[in-house]
């Protein structure tokens, strides 16, 4: 579900927007002066909230983006496999299976309480709380 369309001049450092129906996080932006007889230009880099990868545009200033909506919940760890965790909603009560960030994998054990985020149907496990 998409939470409000934005210009590309309204954007900012951190702000999340739907790239090819991705998720991507602005990291760098730089917004160019209009011209005599043209629109003014931004140019972002931005990294793929699941992947990590970076994807770089330059557009006119007046084209538009989608901000998706990001639900942020508790869950709690059942067990560890590898890299993958199989989490319990706290609120619904919903099992599901979900991959361990790189930065998490050392602190994501059974029983621990931690924050995922509910992107477009897409499940990120960003914290241990």
């Amino acid at each position: 579900m998409v939470a409000k369309v934005i210009d590309a001049t309204e954007m900012r450092l951190g702000t999340y927007l739907l790239l090819d129906g991705v998720a991507h996080q602005v990291k760098k932006m730089d917004v160019s002066k209009t011209g005599k007889h043209g629109h003014a230009k931004v140019r972002f880099e931005a990294i793929n909230a699941f992947t990590g990868k970076k994807k770089v545009m330059v557009i006119p200033g007046h084209d538009k983006f989608e901000v998706p909506m990001i639900d942020k919940r508790p869950a709690q760890v059942l067990s560890v496999s590898g890299t993958t965790a199989s989490l319990m909603d706290n609120e619904n009560f919903e099992n599901f299976d979900i991959e361990i960030p790189e930065e998490l994998q050392s602190s994501v054990v059974d029983g621990v309480e931690v924050e995922y985020w509910l992107i477009e149907e897409d499940k990120l496990l960003k914290k241990v709380l």
